[in-house]
């Protein structure tokens, strides 16, 4: 008949199956890096990876799969075992979870913004929100101005102004999206301007009005009657009276003369005797 020896009741752990490792991490503590030091430091961490997976689970809502977060816990967790020394006086678990809490918020901090948003300004936004939340059950439920912002956190307003620009950085809308209040699947896309190659033709017209004014009286009615009569060479050829080869040579030369003047105009730095670029062809007639 075996006796049952009565179990000393202890202080109700925070973590209920928190295993009993306690002698095997001073003696990790005490092996030199090797094989055995390994094999021991992965046995406490399946120990311990239950409480590790339940302090990832507080964090599943938060758009990333639990599976992830359980192995980024289970690295704090790693972190943990590893640089624990018992000497100190602290319980594991009591440096155990703040090392694998702050492992999974620095990957909420460094991997999950949309927008890449240095890490001041990540810790202005935490601290913006946290105020904000705070002075909010104070205020009535009212939104906290800049200032009230400023004086609860001890920052700057041009700190919680950035901290509050940041708040709306952690997560972006596609211009798919619907806008709000908007009918007939109205999208942001929808709000976005297209270029338009109207504006760039008045620009050109208005800079070649004034060399066309100052071409002799026989070029400006043979580009006339060519660009706005939309005649053939050959009849205004015999409209002006020359040749029809002598026509093309003359709107070819004048259109490039026109082009190099615009060109050398917006450019005035380009050498006197190099061709606008995208002309092509001798000046001849």
């Amino acid at each position: 008949m075996s006796t049952v020896v009565p179990r000393t009741k202890r202080a109700r752990h925070p973590h209920d199956d928190a295993p009993d490792t306690a002698g095997d991490l001073e003696r990790l503590a005490s092996l030199p890096p090797g094989p055995e030091r390994e094999r021991l430091q992965q046995e406490i961490v399946r120990a311990w990876v239950p409480m590790a997976y339940r302090l990832a689970h507080r964090y599943r809502n938060r758009s990333e799969s639990l599976e992830d977060l359980q192995q980024v816990a289970a690295l704090g967790l790693v972190k943990a075992v590893d640089r624990y020394d018992p000497g100190r006086g602290c319980a594991f678990e009591s440096y155990a979870v703040p090392t694998i809490v702050g492992e999974l918020r620095r990957h909420f901090r460094d991997n999950l913004w949309d927008l890449h948003v240095p890490r001041r300004v990540q810790e202005l936004r935490n601290k913006v929100r946290a105020s904000r939340r705070e002075l909010s059950l104070t205020l009535d439920r009212r939104s906290p101005t800049v200032a009230q912002i400023a004086e609860h956190t001890g920052l700057s307003e041009e700190d919680v102004q950035l901290g509050m620009e940041a708040l709306e950085s952690y997560r972006t809308l596609s211009l798919d999206s619907p806008y709000p209040h908007a009918e007939d699947a109205f999208t942001r896309a929808d709000t976005l301007g297209d270029c338009e190659p109207g504006y760039d033709r008045v620009i050109y017209r208005e800079s070649v009005k004034p060399r066309l004014r100052k071409l002799p009286e026989r070029e400006r009615r043979i580009l006339y009657l060519r660009f706005f009569c939309d005649m053939s060479q050959s009849r205004i050829a015999a409209e002006v009276g020359i040749s029809q080869m002598h026509v093309s040579r003359l709107i070819s030369s004048t259109c490039q003369r026109i082009r190099r003047e615009v060109e050398a105009e917006v450019t005035p730095s380009a050498p006197a005797g190099d061709a606008a670029p995208g002309v092509t062809g001798t000046r001849r007639g």
